[in-house]
């Protein structure tokens, strides 16, 4: 049996994770976001350095067996360095509390009058822990 590459036509996204995503989440890489590659990861291939054509829009990958990345990029360091960690709501929750930030921020800006749209949501818990980052990086070293 054939695989079959994501239709953005006719296909529901299987992911949160557009252009906008993928762009922040470079921007929280270059403000300092640190993370380690590990089975359960989606990251963004923005420099299409892997070669096998990925399973979902935007050059995004998931990390299913951390080896064959390995394989493929030669070590944990080159996945740092050429990928871009796309963390989901969950990790993005976690890294939250080991910054300290408090839940009544996510629950401030996320549940408010107004329905996100699909997916904003996690942009907008990009955007504050980017804020956090960038205001750490103007006042301390992270």
């Amino acid at each position: 049996m054939q695989s079959t590459s994501f239709n953005p036509e006719t296909d529901l996204a299987p992911l949160p994770f557009d252009e906008t995503h993928c762009r922040l989440a470079a921007k929280l890489k270059e403000a300092g976001l640190q993370w380690h590659p590990h089975a359960g990861c989606f990251v963004w291939d923005k420099e299409e350095v892997i070669p096998a054509p990925s399973p979902f829009p935007f050059n995004i990958y998931f990390i299913l067996n951390l080896n064959r990345f390995v394989e493929i990029l030669k070590s944990i360091e080159a996945i740092q360095a050429q990928l871009v960690w796309l963390p989901t709501w969950h990790q993005i929750r976690l890294v939250y509390r080991r910054l300290g930030i408090a839940d009544s921020a996510v629950q401030k800006a996320v549940f408010r009058d107004t329905p996100a749209e699909a997916g904003e949501d996690l942009l907008i818990l990009y955007q504050i822990l980017l804020d956090r980052l960038q205001s750490r990086n103007t006042h301390q070293a992270f």
